[in-house]
């Protein structure tokens, strides 16, 4: 059995695995500047408490009181909010780049994380603001709009991976449109209240924002996973991936369900963020330099991208109160400008 370039094989019995050595000491180093932004992220806030403090709460080793329960039942929130956000953007970003052949192909370009946000902010305006509400209502506003583009996208059976961005960013813009509508005919407090969540922020999440998209990602991970490699052939032509046995429209469509299921809930539960779907996978694909589709990489580069994007706004002179929406698509406004004058293929 040959093994492709820069992986190793494992063997353990009749089970074998291949791996990549250089991908694991990626992710190894994420996981942990992972864990080190979480920890000073948490140490942030009108009351400053050391990181000592922080990691003995979170084992159930803190002294209890007002401190603990600032960490465990305000900042953990946010932060595990802030992480399965930017893994759920990533593991999207990675397969909508994978389907559509390009770098662009990320799912706030393509038009998906408005369509769910019109589903979150028509919630809001008309049904009030439960989070899991407002979750379930990104999910589905997420879904027709998907479900739109690639219908639209669809020509002789197949759909081209331009006229799939294209198509979504005409889709987008419609739905952006609606979107500002919706803000100007609602009630002027839902719409202040809708305004700043359409900014995308981290500011007051809860358990109840928390859960949806944590559970979310844990469910949907695995099955990402699984497809990730037919996804990965099938990026090599319809027809060849045919040939090699794989049910071409049925990965296509299951991993395009799962990827605008992870960006809805996303959306769900922090607003829009953009940048992160867009710059994570190309990123993980730049470090990992392997020859898979780079989801679990890209998980985490989301997450470690978005928890230092709230390190930063916080980290802001003079108090400054941004949100974390606004700073990544800064950011991302001037990765898109060098990723454009940079690639060939867009």
């Amino acid at each position: 059995m040959s093994v492709p370039l820069n992986t190793r094989l494992w063997r353990y019995g009749r089970w074998s695995v291949l791996y990549s050595p250089r991908t694991l000491a990626i992710n190894a180093i994420l996981a942990s500047l992972i864990v080190l932004s979480a920890t000073l992220v948490m140490t942030l806030g009108k009351m400053h408490i050391s990181p000592a403090d922080v990691l003995a709460a979170l084992l159930g080793k803190g002294e209890g009181g007002l401190r603990d329960h600032i960490i465990l039942n305000i900042r953990l929130p946010r932060v595990l909010t802030a992480l399965f956000v930017g893994v759920a953007l990533g593991i999207s970003g990675a397969v909508f780049q994978s389907v559509s052949r390009n770098a662009l192909g990320s799912p706030d370009v393509i038009g998906f994380t408005t369509g769910a946000a019109t589903g979150a902010l028509a919630q809001i305006m008309l049904s009030g603001q439960d989070p899991l509400r407002i979750a379930m209502a990104a999910v589905v506003g997420g879904v027709v709009t998907a479900v739109v583009v690639y219908t639209l996208a669809r020509q002789g059976g197949m759909v081209g991976s331009y006229r799939l961005i294209l198509t979504g960013i005409g889709v987008g813009a419609v739905l952006a449109a609606l979107n500002g509508l919706m803000l100007v005919r609602g009630n002027l407090d839902d719409a202040v209240i809708a305004n700043l969540w359409l900014a995308g922020s981290l500011h007051a999440r809860t358990w109840a924002h928390a859960w949806p998209v944590m559970i979310g990602t844990i469910l949907l991970l695995p099955v990402i996973l699984a497809g990730a490699s037919a996804l990965k052939m099938i990026e090599m032509g319809d027809d060849i991936a045919s040939q090699l046995g794989i049910r071409v429209e049925r990965v296509r469509l299951g991993m395009i369900f799962a990827a605008v299921v992870l960006a809805s809930l996303a959306v769900g539960a922090a607003g829009p963020i953009a940048f992160i779907a867009l710059a994570a996978p190309q990123l993980a694909a730049r470090l990992c330099q392997g020859t898979g589709l780079p989801i679990l990489s890209a998980g985490l580069m989301g997450g470690f991208l978005l928890l230092a994007a709230d390190l930063l706004t916080q980290l802001l002179p003079l108090a400054v109160s941004v949100p974390i929406g606004r700073m990544t698509g800064i950011v991302g406004g001037i990765y898109l400008i060098w990723l454009l004058t940079r690639s060939r293929q867009l």
